[in-house]
């Protein structure tokens, strides 16, 4: 089984944040440029729980239509989702996913 503790050490050294969650205690949080995604540990080193989304104050906002505009919702509060965003959103999962087959 790979070690999630060295992956967590390699997904830090590259610049993600790592935090963690009362509501999700089995969870770690990434975070980085806003951009937020939930780490759990499996059979095969850690995976992500859902699909990252957008940190709103201390909570994940995910990605949604509302009146025909994509945003990131957390319960009532929202973001636009620009291209932008979309954008580092991508590249933010990408390089997580890459460190996350690399690391182990």
């Amino acid at each position: 089984m790979p070690d999630t503790a060295h992956q967590l050490q390699q997904i830090y050294m590259a610049g993600f944040e790592l935090k963690t969650f009362d509501r999700f205690p089995k969870c770690v949080g990434v975070v980085r440029d806003d951009c937020i995604a939930l780490l759990v540990p499996g059979p095969d080193g850690l995976q992500m729980l859902g699909t990252p989304g957008w940190q709103i104050g201390e909570v994940m906002g995910v990605l949604t239509e509302v009146g025909g505009r994509q945003v990131f919702q957390a319960k009532t509060e929202m973001v636009e989702a620009t291209p932008e965003r979309l954008e580092k959103l991508r590249q933010f999962r990408e390089e997580l996913q890459n460190l996350m087959r690399t690391s182990h």
